[in-house]
């Protein structure tokens, strides 16, 4: 099992390129699977999620041809079999959307339980929900979906709740479904938008892209196309609070930065500032972090909710700044009970932290940060948290169980190296 090796208090300076986004590569390689011609796609970022998805879909018949480290080829002229082999798909969460391309092309699909990280529940209701509306039939036994359509069918859907996965499955079942499907109370994420442009690059016939209520015609078959895989705007915010904490300057090229406004906000809160240079972002040196009060000397609430508001993915960033900035602020995550299960770990390393339920952790700061000899990332966001933790804590921390990070941040260490942390990834 390998391992970080962090020397940390060493301020962060100078200039990455932004990952292309995990949420929607994993989405839009199975996309691919909705057509038989070939599919290129830039910007697919290196990481382990991407990895056992591509593993996926070559088990389910389609060729990937890296033509570069970052751009892929893939053609599924035929699908070999709707089979998920379990083994592979309850490693990730994302193995779930596999169902709603496999619907529409060969009217069935067994899929398990899809695994990813244990930040509490994730209901899967709504995806079954919104495929039945749209005519499939779907049992579920001994931890299995079987899924079959004779056809499927356009239909009027209020989603239960805005899931981003849900939102995608019922995008990719319904482009080839016959006739017209309102989808409501539907996710709006740069990653949902990423894959619906992607779509309509193929010949689909989506409307309302990066709205709640998207207008789905269907259409008889896709085309191949060529599609860039967006920044990662998780990804980008971590930088921008490994900088902050470190009390560093950095650039973080080709950020896509119109997706950062809230994220904006909710830093501001913290005192953490940056400047949109074009398609860049540049976050200044020795920035003063200072909680910003709510009017009438209130403690600020952080509060993550559904795009275009805070996303919860970058609660544990945010959190983990919070402990370098003078003042206390409340925070909220509603949706996952786990989410901040990680802040012991903080806690042990000198911040102030009162875990108030799971949903929600008061922060007192600042407090400075001390090594420890070892910590285990929990999953992927709190484990770069932890990291952005030892990066400002003098001293040598080993974060274990590394593979968590590895699966959502590209090769984060080398990006870390490049900006001057003092960090060695080894073998336990």
């Amino acid at each position: 099992m390998e391992q970080f090796v962090i020397e940390g208090g060493y301020p962060l300076r100078g200039e990455i390129t932004a990952s292309g986004n995990k949420n929607a590569a994993l989405k839009m390689l199975p996309a691919c699977l909705l057509t038989d011609e070939p599919v290129t796609l830039y910007n697919v970022p290196d990481i382990a999620d991407v990895r056992i998805t591509a593993e996926l879909l070559e088990h389910l018949g389609a060729t990937i041809e890296r033509l570069d480290a970052h751009t892929w080829r893939v053609h599924a002229p035929t699908i070999r079999t709707t089979d998920l082999p379990p083994e592979k798909a309850r490693l990730i969460r994302s193995s779930v959307v596999l169902a709603g391309p496999l619907l529409a092309r060969e009217g069935r699909a067994t899929l398990p339980g899809p695994g990813g990280d244990v930040i509490g529940r994730r209901r899967l209701d709504t995806h079954i929900l919104a495929l039945e509306k749209l005519g499939a039939q779907i049992d579920y036994e001994g931890g299995t979906f079987q899924m079959r359509t004779d056809g499927l069918r356009g239909a009027n859907i209020l989603l239960d709740e805005a899931s981003v996965t849900a939102t995608e499955n019922a995008i990719m079942a319904a482009v080839c479904a016959s006739g017209t499907t309102v989808l409501r109370n539907a996710a709006s994420e740069p990653h949902v938008q990423n894959l619906c442009h992607m779509l309509n690059a193929m010949g689909a016939q989506i409307e309302n892209i990066g709205s709640n209520t998207l207008t789905i015609h269907g259409v008889e078959r896709l085309h191949g196309c060529e599609a860039r895989v967006g920044a990662d705007y998780l990804e980008v915010g971590s930088f921008i609070g490994a900088a902050a904490m470190t009390g560093g300057e950095i650039t973080i090229r080709e950020a896509d930065p119109e997706h950062l406004d809230m994220i904006a906000l909710v830093f501001a809160k913290l005192g953490v500032e940056w400047q949109v240079r074009g398609r860049d972002i540049f976050v200044p040196a020795a920035q003063e972090l200072t909680i910003r009060k709510d009017l009438g000397n209130r403690i600020p609430e952080i509060k993550a909710q559904p795009w275009p508001a805070f996303p919860s993915d970058l609660l544990s960033i945010a959190l983990t700044v919070a402990t370098q900035a003078a003042g206390s602020v409340l925070f909220h995550e509603w949706m996952y009970d786990g989410r901040f299960f990680f802040t012991d770990k903080l806690i042990s390393m000198g911040a102030r932290i009162v875990l108030c339920d799971p949903h929600r952790a008061l922060v007192h700061g600042p407090t400075p940060l001390h090594a420890v000899p070892s910590i285990s990332s929990p999953d992927i966001r709190a484990g770069m948290a932890l990291l952005l933790a030892a990066l400002a804590a003098p001293g040598q921390t080993t974060i274990q169980n590394i593979r968590q990070i590895d699966r959502g941040y590209e090769r984060v260490e080398e990006k870390l190296s490049a900006l001057g942390a003092h960090i060695t990834r080894l073998n336990a």
